[in-house]
């Protein structure tokens, strides 16, 4: 299959390729990767879009930018290779559980309907349609002006102009379009619907989820089958870790100039940490101990926004002192907290956990790490909610998407409301959640109006 070459450069991707088949391309084992996380970074951020509620102008809008931002190559003539081979690494990634390829086909689909709705030129989308071997016909001029009234009076319903004789139109039967026809968005004569060129996508779609949804299946038998022993060395451990991989920065290193101090922390705690540091915090202030998972996730946040070793070690100290003894605390504790920092051991520098991460934990009795979103009840969450003010309004929203658990989306709009500032980035790590919080603030004590 030749890709549809776009005669528009300065659009987001200038090309609509079907993903029939794997092409016969080589591809570098470090291109493999970076382009499936690049095109992971362009499906997640839509799946937060539509969680959030943004209507369809807003995000062909943000498709737009994230396909020029994500999938462009520094050679343009790869460009199509790239979104080609990053959808068939992808595919090969989630076709493994049906989760993974619920989710795949959905965003892919999505992808593909604003792709398609991006095509400037009805030639190109009749270019899309021939190679689908959809079998509708242009409805002739005849027949036409036999329908031009019904077809005038469908399209005043939904607010589109009426049709004029250089439209086109195709009879399809009423079946195969049924997003349409349960909008009331078509003409209907005789089990036919009349469908106008600009409405077209709800046939291409569902040929391209049909397509998609049969060959996620196959892949993953192929996987099963052959591909994950064949490749246990090479691309099997890729494939396998790049479903959960966090995509953004480690926050393994502070940003410059970035250093808080102990004194500080009560303090920052209170108005910049995120419910699941903020909730191990006022843990280990209240009971002077943290199981081993709350220390590690405490402890490289903690690192991540800027506390040094040695203040690290005295926060620690002071805390577990009470509990265990110093003594105890220098045998048993100070080790890992000289470990996460990089002064132990194999001197790995610890990164900070990732939502991701966190969620996916499993606190067992005892544990206070993990993500309250996930983990804690509703009544405990609702009140721990409370106690950083948000509201009832913007509660109900948290909630409901905890419920159909959009974690992430809880965590940002918890933000939001704590904020009264938008994050359109979404919240995807506790220390990012920091940074923002903190920027936010200093800008409202630097305006005007600020204390």
């Amino acid at each position: 299959m030749q890709p549809l070459r776009s005669h528009h450069q300065n659009d987001a991707i200038p090309a609509l390729p079907l993903y029939r088949s794997a092409p016969p391309l080589e591809v570098r084992l470090e291109d493999f990767e970076l382009y499936a996380i690049d095109r992971l970074r362009v499906l997640k951020a839509m799946s937060d879009g539509l969680s959030r509620g943004k209507n369809p102008e807003e995000m062909e809008k943000l498709v737009k930018g994230l396909l020029r931002a994500n999938m462009r190559h520094p050679q343009a003539s790869e460009d199509v290779n790239k979104d080609i081979i990053s959808h068939f690494v992808l595919r090969l990634v989630y076709c493994r559980t049906e989760d993974l390829r619920k989710w795949f086909l959905s965003m892919e689909t999505a992808l593909f309907r604003y792709r398609f709705l991006l095509l400037t030129s009805n030639d190109h989308r009749r270019a899309v349609m021939a190679e689908f071997n959809l079998p509708y016909k242009a409805v002739s001029n005849a027949e036409y002006e036999g329908v031009k009234d019904k077809l005038g009076q469908v399209a005043r319903s939904i607010g589109q102009p009426p049709p004029t004789a250089n439209d086109i139109f195709y009879k399809v039967p009423f079946e195969e379009v049924p997003e349409l026809v349960a909008n009331r968005k078509v003409y209907i004569h005789k089990g036919y619907a009349y469908v106008a060129m600009n409405q077209v996508v709800s046939l291409v779609v569902t040929q391209f989820r049909s397509h998609l949804s049969k060959a996620l299946i196959l892949t993953n038998r192929k996987w099963t089958s052959t591909i994950r022993e064949q490749e246990k060395d090479r691309l099997t451990p890729i494939v396998e870790a790049l479903s959960t991989s966090y995509l953004g920065p480690d926050y393994s290193q502070p940003r410059e100039s970035a250093e808080i101090s102990i004194k500080d922390l009560d303090q920052i705690a209170k108005s910049s940490f995120p419910l699941c540091m903020r909730h191990l915090f006022e843990k280990l202030r209240e009971d002077h101990h943290l199981k081993h998972g709350g220390r590690m996730q405490l402890g490289l946040f903690l690192k991540g926004v800027g506390l040094k070793l040695d203040d690290a070690l005295a926060f620690w100290r002071a805390e577990f002192s009470q509990k265990v003894g110093a003594e105890r605390f220098e045998k048993e504790y100070a080790y890992g907290i000289r470990h996460n920092y990089g002064k132990e051991g194999k001197r790995t520098d610890y990164t900070p956990f990732s939502c991701q991460k966190i969620i996916s934990s499993t606190p067992g009795v005892g544990d206070n790490h993990g993500c309250p979103f996930r983990h804690f009840s509703e009544e405990n969450l609702r009140a721990a909610l409370s106690r950083m003010g948000v509201g009832t309004r913007a509660m109900e929203d948290v909630m409901d998407k905890v419920r159909n658990r959009h974690y992430q989306i809880a965590c940002t709009l918890t933000f939001e409301a704590v904020h009264s500032s938008t994050c359109d980035a979404g919240i995807n790590h506790p220390n990012q959640y920091f940074i923002d919080s903190q920027k936010i603030l200093q800008s409202k004590n630097q305006s005007p109006g600020g204390s």
